[in-house]
């Protein structure tokens, strides 16, 4: 398990280094981690996880890898030796992906001498919903037993967890038990928008059904005071204690 100092991870849904820097210098005296996906890197590239590399802040790279097993190994190993502490790939890919995932960076991590990443799937995004499932992507069934399933393969594809919506967190962990590592974007403070979340849950009900790691979003980088925001949420979750 990564060891950060709180579940919480404050995803940088920014254009610019300049942005990133800001939020990160504001909030890491409270977030356990930061999440950089595809906005922030294709704006600045790996010089974004270099940064905060040498800042020692704990880092979720969030690209969602999804492409056949080597190109995805390749990838997972570059982010692996860019100092990432989580990274992600799809687990509609498939298990021989995932498999090429965690086996190239086990080995990267282990060639360098440096803390192996943790390695998740993506099950369905959390912006989906039952009816979009069914009539939008044409897939049969409960949402949450595919979220299930996926949940299953990525276990016994070697990897450590996977990224769900909060409303599959009880179901996943009945299906893959204590140590699996369940990361939970849509997670909104109650009396905030729910935006584009369709699968949604507060800080606290998502941590007392489970959740290993929290990611929050625009509910504190866009409130007028972000600093307050982070502290409310954490307030939150401490009074499950």
């Amino acid at each position: 398990m990564l060891a950060l100092k709180n579940p919480l991870i404050i995803a940088l849904d920014v254009d610019t280094m300049e942005e990133a820097g800001n939020l990160v210098n504001r909030l890491y005296p409270y977030a356990g981690a930061f999440k950089v996906g595809m906005q922030l890197y294709n704006s600045a590239g790996p010089q974004v996880l270099k940064w905060l590399r040498q800042k020692n802040v704990p880092v979720f790279v969030d690209l969602k890898l999804h492409d056949i097993p080597n190109t995805v190994a390749a990838a997972a190993r570059v982010l692996t030796r860019y100092g990432a502490s989580i990274l992600n790939v799809h687990a509609a890919g498939g298990s021989s992906m995932m498999r090429a995932a965690a086996e190239a960076v086990r080995k990267e991590a282990a060639d360098n001498g440096t803390e192996r990443p943790l390695v998740t799937a993506v099950t369905v995004l959390t912006s989906i919903d039952q009816e979009m499932f069914k009539n939008e992507l044409g897939i049969p069934g409960l949402l949450q037993e595919r979220v299930t399933a996926w949940a299953r393969l990525a276990r016994e594809s070697g990897l450590d967890g996977v990224v769900a919506s909060p409303q599959e967190i009880t179901a996943i962990r009945k299906a893959c038990g204590p140590d699996f590592v369940i990361i939970t974007p849509g997670v909104r403070p109650a009396g905030s928008a729910a935006n584009d979340q369709k699968r949604t849950m507060t800080p606290a009900e998502a941590m007392e059904l489970g959740a290993t790691y929290l990611v929050v979003g625009r509910p504190v980088t866009a409130a007028p005071d972000p600093v307050k925001a982070i502290r409310e949420i954490l307030k939150e979750i401490s009074r499950l204690k």
